[in-house]
């Protein structure tokens, strides 16, 4: 059966394909790129609520609010599977790149990119790996529908 969290999920997954393939196709700034990344993080959120609530085993209270990690942990060990592990460890990369300094470039531009400093390391986020984390994202959405209709 499928959770309010699994709806809100769907629900941000929408909006981030408007902002993919619509207000990003014509604006083509970091702000979007930006937007598409929270968007991104907040489904993933939902997601690893919808499969905390889901489960018999897992008692939800207001300590688990604000511990996406701790969330994380117990999300993978309820349901451990290579695609969950892989779509976690995105989610907090993510949450990584939100936390980063960025440098704009190219905006108004086919490639525009956002430059993120991560660990040492130039991060370069555009169209293309948007898009990429957007339809990993589509497949992760999948997963845990199949998950939560068992």
């Amino acid at each position: 059966m499928l959770n309010q969290n699994f709806i809100r999920a769907k629900e941000e997954f929408k909006r981030i394909d408007h902002l993919i393939y619509v207000t990003l196709k014509y604006t083509r700034t970091v702000d979007v790129i930006r937007g598409v990344l929270e968007r991104e993080i907040s489904t993933y959120e939902f997601l690893v609520d919808s499969l905390l609530e889901s489960s018999d085993s897992v008692v939800m209270d207001a300590s688990n609010n604000t511990a996406p990690l701790k969330k994380i942990n117990q999300v993978l060990a309820l349901y451990s599977s290579d695609t969950l592990k892989k779509n976690m460890e995105h989610y907090l990369f993510l949450r990584k790149i939100r936390r980063s300094d960025y440098k704009k470039a190219n905006e108004y531009r086919r490639n525009v990119s956002m430059t993120v400093m991560m660990d040492g390391e130039e991060k370069v986020i555009n169209i293309d790996s948007v898009t990429e984390d957007f339809n990993m994202l589509k497949h992760f959405l999948d997963y845990v529908q199949e998950i939560l209709e068992k």
